[in-house]
């Protein structure tokens, strides 16, 4: 049980009806299925549902409170409070955090935001920290991990309570840290507000989520993505992008910075690729506020770099030994992301999350680096999405991989031949050879059975996920056990 009056704490509001004075919450909500007597609901805007038009339904339910945006037509009730604020969203995060008794303030929060690399380098950080002795918790776009446990993530970033709930676990299991991927999403809806991170940082920055229940345009986008910088502590930087200095205006944090430039506080110099059988990586020196040489990284291209300054840039402000660094960046393989997986001693495979034709033009173009015999590029689109989407990465790959296999993935709702003959569409605006198979496992057979010396197969798309969602229905499907099976002959 929380007084009520405690749970409105950090942001402003007003009473419509009722009181505060001495008034018991016994739980919190913001879906109206789990709205109990005497707890507290908060009526919450989302793209399907509006919580506002269950209101009187949570009221007969017998809850103590509503917050709501608006006044709420509801039957008078001596024991029952509505709360009016401007943003409902805004106001559960700083509840979230009242009702778990402040988390976050047990915990040292790192908050990864960007386009690309807040994956990968979630994980890289966790990995040095853990390594140096820390107890680090994880929250991202895979999962959440809160020891041993590891939970399937539905959101990048999740709801406030949720996010809060998560810290409480944590704290009672005894970590000491968290680093979490922030999405604009969650910082557009205020799933981050209620407590200040430690340290906020910042990956890149490229046009996307730019729609529909997104963002109106690149502008919007970008600001949001600048919230972090006046949610935390300290602030760590690609000082390369070109669009950092614009993000960061009203900031209110310490900065330091990362990348190529020497005027980053910590930059990379002499980068190399590293290709052996079956695998390939990348290695470099690092200078500035620390010192390293013959650093490598397990994984391919330039932005593997800036994964791996990311990760040194913070793990440097919690002490981490260089060594623990160093065995950190060679030993860490982050699910879906540029996931080698050995299937030969003659050519490489690997698998990647890249799903729109930014991603998959900056993965195709660091493996055309590498000068490999082909490029083989397997991939797919999802249905009942943008078929601008389909047309642009069929064009991407038919210009940057020699051969391009058009496939299945997530077909949801619509005609998988119709989405692969969308691909098709923009693969013939180029020279690029392609072939079209609709079952993915044999798409993948396909690539490996054809696969000569030298080559590079990219399985684009999937990454983490192991499912293939037809006409609303997730079936088994994980690339990893199809290509155990390919191999064994299934």
């Amino acid at each position: 049980m929380k007084l009520l009056s405690e749970l409105l704490q950090g942001f402003d509001y007003s009473i419509d009806s009722g009181t505060i004075d001495g008034a018991d919450i016994s739980a919190v909500a913001y879906d109206s299925r789990k709205a109990c007597h005497g707890g507290l609901f908060v009526c919450i805007k989302g793209a399907a549902f509006d919580g506002h038009e269950f209101a009187e339904e949570v009221a007969l339910k017998g809850v103590r409170a509503i917050v709501a945006e608006r006044p709420l037509n509801l039957p008078k009730r001596d024991d029952l409070t509505v709360i009016l604020v401007e943003d409902s969203r805004y106001a559960l995060a700083f509840i979230s955090a009242a009702w778990f008794d402040h988390p976050a303030e047990s915990l040292k929060v790192i908050g990864i935001t960007g386009t690309k690399g807040k994956t990968t380098s979630t994980y890289l950080v966790k990995s040095m920290l853990e390594k140096a002795g820390h107890k680090v918790g994880l929250i991202g776009t895979i999962e959440t991990v809160i020891g041993d446990e590891h939970r399937p993530a539905k959101n990048t970033t999740p709801e406030s309570y949720l996010l809060q709930e998560a810290f409480a676990e944590m704290r009672e299991r005894g970590m000491d840290s968290v680093v979490m991927e922030v999405s604009s999403q969650a910082l557009m809806l205020h799933r981050t507000q209620g407590f200040i991170f430690d340290y906020g940082v910042f990956t890149n920055i490229e046009p996307d989520h730019i729609g529909p229940n997104e963002h109106k345009d690149f502008e919007d986008y970008l600001s949001c993505k600048g919230r972090l910088f006046r949610q935390c502590r300290v602030g760590i930087v690609n000082g390369d992008d070109k669009h950092t200095l614009k993000l960061l205006m009203g900031h209110s944090c310490a900065l330091e910075s990362f990348g190529m430039g020497d005027e980053n506080d910590i930059h990379a110099s002499d980068v190399h690729l590293i290709k052996t059988p079956g695998a390939l990586g990348v290695g470099f020196d690092i200078h500035g506020k620390l010192e390293m040489k013959n650093v490598e990284v397990s994984a391919p291209g330039q932005f593997s770099v800036y994964n791996a300054l990311c990760a040194i840039a913070i793990a440097k402000d919690f002490g981490v030994p260089t060594d623990i660094m160093r065995e950190s960046l060679k030993g860490v393989h982050v699910r879906g992301r540029i996931e080698a997986v050995k299937v030969s001693d003659e050519f490489s495979l690997m698998i990647d999350y890249a799903h729109n034709a930014m991603a998959l033009k900056s993965l195709l173009t660091s493996l055309r680096e590498y000068e490999p015999g082909r490029l083989i590029c397997v991939f797919g689109c999802g249905g009942n999405r943008s078929r601008e989407r389909r047309f642009e990465m069929g064009e991407v790959s038919g210009q940057l991989a020699d051969f391009t296999i058009i496939t299945s993935d997530n077909p949801r709702f619509e005609d998988p031949k119709a989405i692969m003959e969308d691909i098709e569409t923009g693969i013939k605006k180029t020279a690029g050879e392609y072939i079209m198979i609709e079952d993915r496992k044999e798409a993948i057979a396909y690539a490996i059975h054809n696969g000569r010396p030298g080559d590079v197969i990219v399985l684009a798309g999937k990454g983490h996920e192991d499912y293939q969602e037809i006409k609303g229905v997730k079936h088994d499907m994980d690339e990893r056990v199809l290509i155990k099976e390919i191999l064994e002959g299934k």
